[in-house]
């Protein structure tokens, strides 16, 4: 790597992996890297800030963005999915089906530019490829990352990522929030939110690292808490 994680502002996290919060919606984008290929997760919430989040990627790594996940279709999460040309792009089954229009309205409700909002819908990427139980990615060196389908919960298309290692690493998407509560919006199944946590959980382990779509990295003992905090907002018996 030509620089470090600190030196562009991102969290370093576990050899070759990191993540950085973005300004705005606090939400969080991560990297992983391995032997000629490269993973990004979660893509910003315009064109431009893919646009940074790619320039960011390539000088922490000397190469471009071979894949992209998308944790869940909000626009703070995928919008700017456009700015990695060449990528290949994965997603939950059925994220594809989310209507453009219904992502740029949410984006303009939540604040952002409607110019930003309409140019990012008109050029929305569609995951090519669709995970409906997990998938393994072969990164090279020896590193293989597994998409996992854990939802519904926060989305019906909530996508899930582990990376093994020393400790091992979950990116949860918005399934689990550290900076505030879990946000349950009007595409939110919240009868099947604690199975998707208790899903993660089984991924990652005790010992695992669980970075959040918005807020500090936690442990299994704050995903544990959560969901049972989510079991008893919506009456969910477990």
């Amino acid at each position: 790597m030509t620089v470090t994680w600190e030196e562009l502002g991102w969290e370093r996290v576990a050899a070759g992996v990191g993540r950085v919060r973005l300004p705005g919606w606090d939400c969080t984008a991560g990297l992983v890297v391995g032997a000629g290929a490269v993973l990004m997760i979660d893509a910003g919430s315009s064109l431009a800030e893919g646009a940074r989040l790619r320039a960011w990627a390539e000088e922490l790594t000397g190469s471009r963005v071979t894949h992209l996940a998308l944790t869940h279709p909000h626009f703070d999460h995928a919008f700017g999915a456009a700015a990695f040309a060449g990528a290949e792009v994965f997603g939950a089954v059925g994220v594809d089906t989310v209507p453009a229009e219904e992502l740029r309205a949410d984006a303009v409700r939540n604040g952002l530019d409607e110019t930003a909002a309409t140019e990012a819908a008109d050029t929305l990427v569609r995951p090519r490829h669709l995970v409906s139980g997990e998938w393994t990615l072969d990164l090279g060196g020896g590193r293989q990352v597994l998409l996992a389908n854990v939802g519904p919960g926060h989305t019906a298309h909530d996508l899930a990522v582990l990376v093994p290692g020393s400790p091992e690493t979950v990116f949860c998407g918005d399934l689990v929030e550290e900076s505030g509560a879990p946000q349950a919006g009007p595409d939110a199944v919240p009868s099947h939110w604690p199975a998707a946590l208790d899903r993660l959980l089984e991924l990652g382990g005790e010992d695992a690292l669980y970075v959040p779509g918005h807020g500090a990295v936690v442990d299994a003992a704050f995903v544990r808490a959560q969901r049972d905090a989510l079991a008893a907002r919506f009456g969910v018996s477990r």
